[in-house]
Order: C-alpha cells, then sequence, then structure tokens
C-alpha cells in the first residue's frame, strides 16, 4: 500500500483542524482524486503526504512504508525522493532553460554523472512530449507546457507516488485534458497519482477513485 491514513487529524501550521477522522488509502498505480471546495482541506490533506505538515494524531498514518507520526525530519529528503510532487503553479527555476532544471532535481538527489542526468532528461522530455524545448526557459513555455515540464522533473526519478495539487487548474480545457492523459498515462506504469481537483467534468472521462472534503471530513464517494 502506498499511503494509509486510519482516523487522522489533519491541521494546518497555526494548528486548527482542517478535516477529522480521516480514512484514506491509496494502491500502486491507483489514481485517485481530492475534491471540495476552496478551504475544504484538499491542499492541506496533500501537504501531509510529502511531510510539508506533520500529522500527529493517527491510530495509523504511513507512505510509502513510513510512519508518519514518527518521521524524524532528518528522514522526510528521503521519503521525498520516493515521490514527485506537481504543483498548480509549476515551481520552476525563472532562470535556467527546462534542461537545466530538470538537471537541477537530478543532481540534488544523487545523480553525480552528467551523462547519465542527460540520457535520464531525455526520457523524461520525451515522454511528456517536449523533446524540442528542453532548451527554452519556463518564460517561453505556455502554461500546459510549464506544467508538463513540472510533471517531467516529479517522474524523473521514477516515483511510486506522484502528488498533484490542481495540476489543471488555469489551464483551457483542451490543454487540461492533454494534462489529465499524461498523467493517466503515468499510472498505468504502476506510479499511484494522488490528486485534488476542482474540475469535476474531467473525473467522468478519467475514472479514478474519489474522496470529497466536506465539512471537515473527509469522504469515499460512493462506488468508489
Amino acid at each position: 500500500m502506498i499511503i494509509d491514513y486510519k482516523k487522522a487529524t489533519i491541521r494546518q501550521k497555526d494548528g486548527i483542524e482542517v478535516l477529522g477522522g480521516v480514512d484514506f488509502r491509496v494502491d500502486d498505480g491507483e489514481f485517485v482524486y481530492i475534491i471540495g471546495r476552496v478551504g475544504s482541506g484538499k491542499s492541506t490533506l496533500l501537504k501531509t503526504i510529502y511531510c510539508e505538515l506533520d500529522i500527529e494524531e493517527a491510530e495509523e498514518a504511513t507512505v510509502l512504508g513510513h510512519d508518519l507520526l514518527t518521521l524524524k525530519r532528518k528522514n522526510i529528503p528521503a521519503l521525498r525522493r520516493q515521490m514527485g510532487i506537481v504543483f498548480q503553479d509549476f515551481q520552476l527555476l525563472a532562470d535556467r532553460s527546462v534542461e537545466k532544471n530538470l538537471h537541477f532535481v537530478l543532481q540534488a538527489t544523487g545523480w553525480n554523472n552528467r551523462q547519465e542526468r542527460e540520457g535520464r532528461i531525455d526520457q523524461v522530455l520525451d515522454k511528456v512530449g517536449l523533446a524540442d524545448k528542453k532548451n527554452k526557459r519556463p518564460h517561453e513555455l505556455s502554461g500546459g507546457e510549464q506544467q508538463r515540464v513540472a510533471i517531467a522533473r516529479a517522474i524523473l526519478n521514477a516515483p511510486r507516488l506522484i502528488v498533484a495539487d490542481e495540476p489543471t487548474a488555469n489551464l483551457d480545457h483542451q490543454t487540461a485534458e492533454g494534462i489529465m492523459e499524461l498523467l493517466r498515462n503515468i499510472s498505468k506504469t504502476g506510479t499511484a497519482i494522488v490528486m485534488s481537483t476542482h474540475n469535476i467534468p474531467l473525473l467522468g472521462k478519467y475514472h479514478g477513485r474519489v474522496y470529497r472534503c466536506k465539512d471537515a471530513r473527509l469522504e469515499l464517494q460512493e462506488g468508489q
């Protein structure tokens, strides 16, 4: 199992409880949606997965085999290396080319051989359809292209899990569908995807397990 929360309490950094009694599980290769209104706790829940926020109360809270209730801060980077994170605002380094953005991540995660880094970068850019954009800087790309770079960055280390926070927000319908197709294809290779979204029509076309944040609870939707 990739993620297993049982009776977890999810709080913001100021200690305010956002979600209580959270039961949440994700299996290998599964595509999972988190939906709900703005401020309902979607992003807060996702932040606990990659340890931006701590979980201090739960019967169980594990991610990729790590017990979040006892995980030491020094071990968080090792956990994050097993996952990819895709943010709504891309978070690319504006002063570097696409290729150098990806080199930066690989170097930071222990890829010391330049030739191996270049080979891996070519692989992921081809996978996201941006092989011809590696020398461009982020401002020279469309929003959809920047999000594809962010996804390329997320899959560099062949993660078992990708956490995507509103990855189709602010994208037009056609571009959003392209991003969804890409994420679905990645999940078919065995990588689990946990994605928050307010774009409900996407759920009808790209099926997955659906959880809803509502009234400070996390509810598994019927039929899931």
